[in-house]
This record gives structure tokens, sequence and C-alpha cells, in this order.
């Protein structure tokens, strides 16, 4: 009997280790801040006209509250304002109703030749009276050459209904 004890034990044991040890590998491959050491940096400047915009308010249209909606596009122009190079769609929920406003944005930026980029993140302020306040929001993927793309976008408002979004982009 005690043999057959042994053996289960040393089974055990060793699924165990084989178990303790596999995540450990896994994270070791799984390096994500490498990406911005070994790929290439690049950094694009674009003007947004606001094209269309769209709210849909889930309960009373003169106060916003948890829950609204707003769709947009914009056209995206080049550095200096003269030449259209792309367009973005996005969506953005309320989440915050209060203390000038809270919203969760998902966007893609489409570049036609060149690919799409998808940026999400948050855009606090938007309630209050003046231009829209500036953001930052992260950059979650790409297509085209843009694809396994990583970075940021930063946008200042430049005019009413217009923006010049800087991209910090990483490929």
């Amino acid at each position: 009997m005690r043999p057959i004890r042994a053996a289960c034990l040393g089974t055990a044991t060793a699924l165990v280790t084989l178990l303790a040890c596999a995540p450990v590998a896994a994270s070791a491959t799984t390096d994500t801040g490498a990406a911005h050491d070994k790929g290439k940096h690049q950094v694009i400047t674009l003007v947004g006209r606001l094209a269309q915009q769209n709210r849909f308010p889930i309960v009373d249209p003169t106060h916003p509250s948890q829950g609204d909606r707003t769709v947009f596009r914009s056209e995206l122009y080049d550095e200096n304002d003269i030449d259209k190079v792309g367009e973005t769609n996005g969506t953005c929920t309320t989440t915050l109703a209060d203390g000038g406003g809270a919203e969760v944005c998902v966007v893609t930026y489409t570049l036609p030749g060149r690919g799409q980029l998808s940026v999400q993140g948050m855009v606090f302020g938007h309630l209050n009276a003046g231009p829209p306040p500036s953001f930052d929001n992260g950059i979650t993927g790409g297509t085209g050459e843009f694809d396994r793309a990583r970075g940021s976008v930063h946008a200042d408002t430049i005019g009413v209904g217009k923006r010049r979004f800087t991209i910090d982009l990483y490929l």
C-alpha cells in the first residue's frame, strides 16, 4: 500500500509544480511594456471638424443624466487644416451628470489607405459652460499600417466644433 501512496504523492507534486510554473512562463512571454521600446514611434497631428452630432437622452432632454448617449462624426484634416485625410466616428455615454459631467467614449479614426485606429477613454467636464475641455484617450488597436497600434490621443479644442488631435503612436 505504501508504494501506491508514494506514487500518487509524487504525481500530485509534479502536477502542482507544473501548474505553479505555467503562469510564470506565460507572464514572461507577454511583456506589453517592451512594445514601446521595440516598436516604431510616430506622432500624427490632425485637425477634426465636427460634421454631425446627436444626443440621445434617456430621461429628460433638458437635464443630462447617467446613460445619455452622444453619437458623432468628424472630418479629419492634415495638421495645417487644409487637406482632408479621414474621419472619426464614435459614441460617448454619460457616466456622471454632476460636477461638469463625465463620459466614456469609443472612437474610430479612419485614415483611408493607411487603416483605422481604435481609441477609448474618459472625457471630463463636457457639461461645463465654454469650450469643451482637453482630454487624453488610449489607443486600443488598429488595422492596416496601424495593426497592433498602442499609444494615446490628446485632443485640444481650437475653435467652435474644431479640435486638434495629437496621436502618439507606437507600432
